[in-house]
């Protein structure tokens, strides 16, 4: 059914609401979404929505679940398409495969550049922007009255368009006059921004539907991360607050639902706002808790066993008008008590299904999580552009990319390609180990130091709620010559004594492991007050294979920067071709040496 229509008929004393979600990187996430999404439509949407990647990156399984939302489980779907890498026979196929599933509503985005351009190029000058998908649709024999058409809006104005408010409205007055239906906004944390904006919209004539696009804060990291990506303009106080317990993961998970009721409540308030679209990020828990504070779903007053929140105190929390979430009133309004799935996955196992994302700060996290793969390991999907490539010069040699990660190491310059973000306070703790490792010409992108039982509240390596103890296993990860994966498979075989894996993998396929084709090894996880068991970072095949085929993208990505005949893409491009990817993990945690005196060893 049309989204329009579907306003048009909803009769409820509450706003409708809907959701958005992406499909995960990897087969089992893809698999774990599916009984997500049906605990999820157990929550009455008005319609999900299904992303469509960067440069199209995503077609086949964005088709994919848009096909099981809207056929299997009668969920009316809204489908991402973009312009991006897309040219007339590929978007024919996209619109032709939506109406024989059934679906009839499509959102029309410009969509991302592709990974390693800075700038928006069309390869196929028909479909430069959404208008021009909005206009081909509305013009099309097949497609004109089946489809109902969505745009995008930016209330803080888009990233990519230095233009003022009023052309930036104009823009949107067009898509709408070619025929769009509906307007999603760009997600956004000022709502007094939104507010006016949404009166100017008003005022230019537009009387569309607007849902205004929100996201739970669910992590400190992925806050910040997304809303550098997305240009969205945090206001003070909330940064504020936020930075004032970014140290415990539970309180700011609980403060994301009660700015999101906050915002919501105002919202809906003082505009004719009759709806609003969650940004998942495929995670369900502060969804649900958003909309049983706001009682527009049902609610028990059945407490749950074992399956208690940690209630937040007001020490240490930023002053202001958002008080947290109490576990009493979770519970009462009946947090949990979703009706479980049959098809759900790992019943009884310390990672269940409803628990993987309590606390995904880890850089893997589990791949067998819907989740996984939300973005880069480090957010460093926008990590190279101009400015960036200006911090690292002209590689020109080998020694010149040993340099350039020692520079990062000793803070001289903030990212590198596999970094958009300042070295990490706990990378510190292990830095001259990392230092010797990159002088050796082993160039390290990830690691973390041994931690046996630390304080959850300790600002380097804590996380979670209160009154618990985190633990860590040590591992690097580098790149490195396949003669050094040689000398590391034998030093594991000789002198690893069961207690060293590896994984090591290029760009070709080939992977080298003495890792059980079902192992996984948990390398950081916490013990908590009234909770079960949480691990937060996973390594294990698929998640390795799948973050490898990423870091190898990221040399490419880097080299297109440089003209092809220059000695600069000559270099990188042979890294691309010729290096390793290695990940080491020392299971001996209770020995903070472990790992640097076993590689470090003659």
């Amino acid at each position: 059914m049309k989204l329009t229509d579907k306003i048009l008929a909803y009769s409820s004393p509450h706003p409708f609401y809907t959701f958005e979600f992406f499909p995960p990187r990897t087969d089992q996430g893809f698999e774990n979404l599916l009984p997500r999404i049906v605990r999820m439509s157990n929550l009455n949407p008005l319609a999900v929505s299904v992303t469509w990647g960067a440069g199209g990156n995503t077609k086949d399984t964005s088709l994919n679940l848009a096909e099981l939302t809207q056929s299997e489980y009668r969920q009316d779907t809204i489908l991402h398409l973009t312009c991006t890498n897309m040219e007339k026979g590929k978007v024919d196929e996209a619109l032709r495969v939506a109406k024989e599933c059934g679906i009839q509503n499509i959102l029309a985005l410009r969509g991302d550049p592709p990974r390693g351009k800075e700038e928006w190029i069309a390869i196929d000058p028909r479909f430069q922007h959404a208008l021009d998908l909005v206009t081909y649709i509305r013009s099309h024999p097949d497609f004109s009255s089946y489809f109902c058409i969505g745009v995008a809006a930016y209330p803080e104005g888009h990233p990519d368009h230095l233009v003022d408010e009023e052309t930036e409205l104009s823009l949107l007055k067009e898509k709408v006059d070619a025929g769009a239906d509906f307007i999603i906004t760009q997600l956004f944390y000022d709502e007094d921004q939104f507010i006016s904006w949404f009166r100017k919209v008003r005022e230019k004539g537009i009387t569309l539907p607007i849902i205004p696009g929100l996201m739970p804060i669910q992590t400190y990291q992925s806050f910040v991360r997304l809303t550098k990506l997305t240009g969205s303009k945090v206001p003070a106080q909330v940064m504020s607050d936020v930075d004032a317990i970014k140290h415990n993961d539970q309180l700011v998970k609980n403060y994301g639902v009660e700015l999101a009721v906050k915002m919501i409540r105002r919202i809906t308030t003082e505009t004719d706002v009759s709806g609003v679209h969650f940004c998942t990020l495929n995670l369900e828990k502060s969804v649900q808790r958003v909309l049983e504070s706001l009682r527009w779903i049902g609610y028990s007053p059945q407490i749950v066993p074992n399956k208690l929140i940690e209630e937040p105190t007001t020490e240490n929390l930023p002053s202001g008008t958002i008080t947290p979430v109490s576990a009493a009133n979770v519970a009462t309004l009946g947090l949990y008590n979703m009706p479980p799935t049959e098809t759900e996955v790992g019943s009884g196992e310390l990672n269940k299904a409803d628990s993987w994302d309590d606390f995904p700060n880890g850089r893997w996290g589990d791949s067998k999580s819907p989740a996984y793969g939300v973005q880069g390991p480090w957010g460093n999907n926008d990590a190279i552009n101009q400015v960036t490539i200006s911090q690292w010069g002209n590689p020109q040699s080998l020694d010149d990319l040993t340099a350039l990660f020692l520079k990062y190491l000793h803070s001289d310059i903030d990212t590198t390609p596999f970094s958009s973000d300042p070295i990490l306070d706990e990378s510190k703790l292990i830095l001259p180990h990392l230092r010797k490792l990159t002088e050796r010409g082993w160039w390290t992108v990830g690691s973390q130091p041994a931690v046996d039982g630390i304080d959850s509240s300790d600002p380097v390596v804590g996380w979670g709620p209160r009154n618990g103890y985190v633990f860590q296993k040590s591992f690097v990860e580098f790149f490195c010559t396949e003669e050094d994966v040689n000398m590391i498979e034998k030093k594991v075989a000789e002198k690893g004594d069961g207690w060293v894996h590896y994984y090591a993998a290029n760009s070709k396929g080939d992977c080298r492991t003495n890792v059980p084709d079902d192992g996984r090894n948990a390398v950081t996880w916490g013990v908590f007050s009234g909770q079960e068991l949480i691990q937060t970072t996973i390594i294990e095949r698929q998640s390795f294979l799948a973050w490898k085929e990423e870091a190898f993208s990221i040399w490419l990505d880097w080299a297109s920067f440089y003209r092809p005949d220059s000695l600069e893409r000559k270099l990188l491009e042979s890294v691309h071709n010729e290096r390793f990817l290695v990940n080491i993990i020392h299971h001996d945690f209770k020995v903070e040496e472990a790992l640097w005196t076993f590689i470090f060893d003659a």
